[in-house]
Parts: structure tokens; C-alpha cells; sequence
């Protein structure tokens, strides 16, 4: 665009503008000579109307006194016609005007109710109504009993007596106090009109000089109009050469974009070259690892079954052989689990410092004799909230690394201690406490091309079959589920230091399995009676053998829909073993449909695998994940009842 009509469009934008101000300037000014004008209006319309309400009220103040004192002098004139003619009727005539007369006052009183000086004057002359016709009446009863002379007597004494004035007078009040009042209430509705006039009058000339802006403005808009034109103009020639710039644009834009898809095919290309090769390698890891173990397996077992056709004394060693090869595969299995997510995590309050403590046997045998283990508690007592096995695996798999770091020989330190961070002092934790927990070695270290990869998936520097390369990742995947974070401080030559940090939990620390006080354990060493509910019928059965072998009655369930009937049948039900994935109801949605049948009985949770399910369906209950062995099987009903016989004294005190 040239610099001569980026000079007009500017001009043009500027006077329209200002034109707009103006143009609002004069609306707002119209809109408040409007809303003044509708508002003096309105004073003086309120002004009238009260005016013209005063003065009939006054008006009818006036003639009620008036009434009033005409009521009074009828009924004096009635009285004089009556004493003189003595006649019966004339007497009525009397009577029926002071009635009206006092009607005619307490009308009066009525009128008067706003006016507190009127109400004195009228309550005056109620007591001097009443002493008037107090004479009146007696003067009346002369007449009555036929004693002419004396009401004679009695009503000339009567005509003119201070009763007769005081009423007179105070009638004469009333109405002068209310002619006062008229006078004053028309001079002041007089001046609000006036005042209003002379500011409608004002309202006026502004009203003049608005219209006369209006004109201004619309010779000012017309020629704005030419100004606008000739900027219309210069714009359309502008476009012209603005749409030919547009097409070269798209033209290199199309270009462009068959560019980027082709580049993005590529890069899909890769990703799936890498996929691949990740898939082969952690294959490859798996087959390794899973072929050692079914090897213990299956040798074992077969040893163990010629011992005891041949009646060979270790039957006993060869099957222990072949379970402790069945849990190293059930502990890969759970630690593919975590990788991917899929296995839930039971959190709880757990004390890092006791946990390894509680560590020690396990990290010996697995470490060796060449590796010196060192450990140290700063001594903060802090808790983190956390699922204690998944938290014990990730120490045990750094520690791993750690003995292959040192090839074997070598120092390795476990330090639990706290610290306060900062917002995204370490990774992406937020600001708050977390408990520390840093294990570190005397290996070689890491260079940093390997430290920028050991959190990816599949990753290793062991030999091809020698690991999955889902360790760290698997303890990634898990301090970031625990709302945490990891760092590594490491060098070449100088060791490695992995650093977990995990979020403080305020509360009580859990006790670890087998630690229900003696008087619950005894309570509970009883034979149960125990319905098992799982799908896979090989499953089911070994059980429900298992449950029989510790001494318990158990009750099989193939079908989580019938565990209702089933329950109704039995003669009594302490616990409920359940599977958590069956087909048409899970475990938590039968115990859910069955909470109000089942009030006071324990629950047991079995899992291999939870999928996605939200550990929270479990409201806290027990979960024991497959593979099982009998003691931990038994361990974690002891630890379900045990949980049971405390969460029910807490829900009879609530």
C-alpha cells in the first residue's frame, strides 16, 4: 500500500473519529435534556395533583365544620320550638338533629387525624359538644316531664352560655386554621411551578443547540461522505494488487503444505520403524526373562514329581524351587502392569524411613554379599501417601541398577530424609513438602546422551536379552502417579545419586500386614464362613480348596448375579472373596447391589489385572493381587476381617 493512501486512510480514520465523539456528545447530551424534561414534568404534574388533594381536603374540612355548626344551631332552634309548644315531635326534630351533629363531628375528627394542632382544636371541642349538650338535654327533660316554666327558664339561661361560645369559637378555628393551610400549600405548588417553567424554559435552549449540532454534524458527515469516497477508491486499486499478492501466497502456501505431508509421512514412517524395534526389544527382554523363569518352573516341578513317585527326600526343595521361579514371573508380570498403567495403585500412608528398614533381608539376598548396603534416616518422620509394594518394587529395581552400575562390588546408600520445594524447583513438582527419598551407588556413572534416555521406555545398556529396559520407566511412571518427581545426579566416574521425591502426607502412618493387635487376632482365629466369587473356574476351585486347607467353610460363586441367592441360602456369612473384572458385574457393583444385605461383613478384593479401574471403587477395602500364596492369602483375610471389626464400631457411634 503506498505511503500517500496510508496518509488519506489515516486522515479519514482520524476525522471519523472525532465525528463519533461528537456524534455520542450530542446523543448523550439529548438523551439527559430528554430524561430532565420528563422528570420536571413529573415534579409538576405531583405537584399539581397535591395541591388540587390539599384544597379538597381543605374544602372538606370547611364544610363538615360548617355542617357541624349548622347541625348544632338546627338542633338549638328545634329545642326552642319544643319548649315552647311542648309537641312530641318537635322533641324528635331536637334529638335527631344532635345526632347528626355528632356525626358530623366525629367526621370532623376524622378530616383532622394528620393535622395535630387541627386534632387538639377538635378534641377541644368534643368536651365543649358534650357540655353543650349536656345543658341542652336537661333543658329537654323540663319539656319532657311538663315543667314548662322551668324549661322556659332553663333555655333562656342556656341560649348564650360559655359552652355555646367555646364551640362557636373553636368551629371558627378549624376554619381558619384550614384557610392558613390552603393559602400556604397554593403558594408553594405555585413556586414549584414556576421553578419548574423556568428550567423547562433552559431545558429548551439546550434542546436549540443540540438540534444546531445536528446540523453541524450532518455538513460535517456529507463531506466526510466525498473524503470517503475518494478513500474507496484508492482502496479498490489497492485490493486489485492485494489479490494478485494473495495468490502468490497461496500458491507458495500450497507448495508448502505438500511439503509438510510429505515430511509428515515420513516422520509417521519412523515412528513406526521405532515402534517396531521398541516391540522386538522388549520381546526379546520378555522371552529372556520369562524362559528363565518357566524354566525354574517347569524343572522344578518335574524334579519335584519323580521325588515323589521314587519317594526322594526333596520333593520339598524342588517345589520351592518352582515357586519362587512362578514369583519372579508374577513380579515382571506386575511391573509390565505399572509401566502401562493398567494395574492401579493402593495408597497409604507409609513411613519411608520404616519401609526400608523393613527392606533390609530383601535388599541383602538380592544385592549379594559384594554389594555393602548403607542406610540412614534423617530423622524427619515425615509419611508419604503411596502404595507401599509399588513403592518397595521402585527402591529394589534402583537398587538393581545400582549393583549392575558397580559391576557388582561396590557401596550403596539408601537416604530418606525432607524437603521444602518451591514451584518447579525440581521437574514439575509443585511448591509444598515432600519426603526424599536418594539412592546412590560408587559405579561408573552416566554420560549425558544416556541421562537425557534412561526414562524412555525400552531403553537399556544391558546386553540384548539381559533386561526389558522397563525398569526406570516403570519407576517414572509411578512417582508421576503418585503426584511426585525423580532426578538423577550422576556423572562419569563418579557415581550415580537417584533422588524420588514424593509428596508429604499428614496423618497416621498404616500398619503393615500382620500387625492387628494380639486381642484381634485371637478374635479372629476362628473358622469362617466365606463366599468365593470369580469367573475362571480353575480359579475358583483352587480357592476354595485353599480356603478349606486354612479351615474355613467356603461357599464357590461362579456368577456375580447369583451371589445375592446364594447369600440368602447360607446360614451365615463373615467374609466375601471376590474377583474384581467378571463378565456382567464387577466385584464392586455386586458388593455396591449387595451393601444392605451384607451390613457387618468383611470384604476381600482379587485382582490380576484392574484395567483402568479407579482404585477409589474400592472405598478402602482390602485388595489382594494375583498370583497368591496361601500365607498371603490368609494374611490378607486376617487383614479384611481385622479392617471390618474397626470400621464397624465407627459406624455405630455415627
Amino acid at each position: 500500500m503506498s505511503e500517500g493512501l496510508t496518509i488519506a486512510l489515516d486522515r479519514a480514520r482520524r476525522a471519523t473519529n472525532w465525528r463519533m465523539l461528537l456524534l455520542g456528545a450530542l446523543s448523550l447530551l439529548g438523551i439527559g435534556v430528554l430524561v430532565a424534561l420528563i422528570v420536571i414534568q413529573q415534579r409538576t404534574d405531583r405537584a399539581r395533583d397535591e395541591a388540587i388533594a390539599l384544597q379538597q381536603h381543605t374544602f372538606e374540612v370547611v364544610i363538615r365544620t360548617n355542617q357541624l355548626a349548622g347541625a348544632i344551631s338546627a338542633a338549638e332552634a328545634a329545642l326552642g320550638r319544643y319548649v315552647v309548644s311542648a309537641d312530641r315531635t318537635l322533641g324528635r326534630q331536637y334529638a335527631g338533629h344532635w345526632d347528626r351533629a355528632r356525626e358530623h363531628l366525629a367526621r370532623l375528627k376524622q378530616l383532622t387525624s394528620d393535622n395535630p394542632s387541627q386534632q387538639a382544636q377538635v378534641v377541644q371541642l368534643q368536651r365543649g359538644f358534650d357540655i353543650r349538650g349536656k345543658e341542652l338535654n336537661e333543658t329537654a327533660l323540663y319539656s319532657t316531664y311538663k315543667r314548662h316554666s322551668d324549661a322556659w327558664g332553663s333555655y333562656y339561661r342556656v341560649r348564650q352560655s360559655d359552652a355555646r361560645e367555646t364551640v362557636e369559637g373553636l368551629l371558627q378555628q378549624v376554619v381558619d386554621t384550614e384557610r392558613v393551610l390552603l393559602r400556604e400549600r397554593t403558594a408553594a405548588a405555585s413556586t414549584l411551578i414556576a421553578n419548574s417553567s423556568f428550567a423547562s424554559r433552559i431545558l429548551t435552549a439546550f434542546g436549540v443547540l443540540i438540534v444546531l449540532g445536528a446540523v453541524i454534524l450532518g455538513w460535517l458527515a456529507i463531506q466526510a461522505q466525498g473524503e470517503r469516497a475518494q478513500a474507496d477508491a484508492d482502496a479498490d486499486a489497492e485490493r486489485e494488487r492485494a489479490a494478485e499478492l494473495q495468490q502468490a501466497v497461496e500458491a507458495a502456501t500450497a507448495q508448502l503444505r505438500a511439503e509438510a505431508q510429505e515430511r509428515a509421512l515420513a516422520e509417521a514412517q519412523l515412528r513406526q520403524v521405532q515402534k517396531m524395534e521398541a516391540v522386538g526389544q522388549l520381546t526379546g527382554g520378555i522371552a529372556h526373562d520369562f524362559n528363565n523363569m518357566l524354566a525354574v518352573v517347569l524343572g522344578g516341578l518335574e524334579l519335584a514329581k519323580r521325588h515323589l513317585h521314587s519317594g526322594g527326600p526333596d520333593a520339598q526343595r524342588h517345589i520351592e524351587n518352582a515357586m519362587e521361579g512362578a514369583n519372579r514371573a508374577a513380579a515382571l508380570t506386575r511391573r509390565l502392569l505399572a509401566f502401562s498403567r493398567s494395574e492401579p495403585l493402593l495408597p497409604e500412608a507409609v513411613e519411608a524411613g520404616a519401609l526400608i528398614a523393613g527392606m533390609s533381608d530383601l535388599l541383602d539376598r538380592t544385592l549379594g554379599d559384594t554389594i555393602r548396603v548403607v542406610t540412614r534416616d534423617a530423622g524427619t518422620g515425615w509419611r508419604v501417601w503411596a502404595d507401599r509394594h509399588q513403592l518397595e518394587n521402585a527402591l529394589l529395581n534402583l537398587a538393581v541398577n545400582a549393583r549392575d552400575a558397580m559391576e557388582g562390588r561396590g557401596t550403596l546408600s539408601i537416604v530418606t530424609g525432607g524437603a521444602t520445594l518451591a514451584q518447579d524447583e525440581v521437574g514439575e513438582c509443585p511448591a509444598g513438602d515432600f519426603v526424599t527419598i536418594t539412592v546412590g551407588d560408587t559405579g561408573s556413572g552416566m554420560t549425558p546422551e544416556i541421562l537425557d534416555r534412561v526414562f524412555e521406555p525400552f531403553f537399556t545398556t544391558k546386553p540384548v536379552g539381559k533386561g526389558t529396559g522397563l525398569g526406570l520407566s516403570q519407576i517414572f511412571g509411578f512417582v508421576r502417579q503418585s503426584g511426585g518427581e525423580i532426578a538423577i545426579d550422576t556423572a562419569p566416574g563418579k557415581g550415580t545419586r537417584v533422588t524420588v521425591y514424593l509428596p508429604r502426607h499428614i496423618g497416621e502412618a498404616a500398619p503393615a500386614v500382620g500387625e492387628a493387635p494380639v486381642a484381634e487376632v485371637a478374635a479372629i482365629a476362628r473358622t469362617l464362613d466365606i463366599l468365593v466369587v470369580e469367573d475362571d473356574p480353575r480359579v475358583l476351585a483352587a480357592t476354595a480348596a485353599a480356603l478349606g486347607e486354612l479351615g474355613h467353610r467356603a461357599t464357590p460363586c461362579a456368577d456375580p448375579l447369583v451371589a445375592g441367592a446364594l447369600i440368602a441360602d447360607m446360614p451365615a456369612l463373615d467374609l466375601i472373596v471376590s474377583d474384581v473384572l467378571m463378565p456382567g458385574q464387577t466385584g464392586p457393583e455386586m458388593v455396591a447391589a449387595l451393601e444392605d444385605r451384607i451390613e457387618g461383613v468383611a470384604i476381600l478384593f482379587v485382582t490380576g489385572f484392574a484395567g483402568e479401574v479407579d482404585a477409589e471403587i474400592f472405598h478402602g477395602r482390602p485388595v489382594l493381587r494375583k498370583p497368591y500364596t496361601m500365607a498371603g492369602l490368609a494374611r490378607a483375610i486376617d487383614d479384611a476381617i481385622a479392617q471390618e471389626a474397626r470400621r464397624t464400631p465407627r459406624a455405630a457411634a455415627e
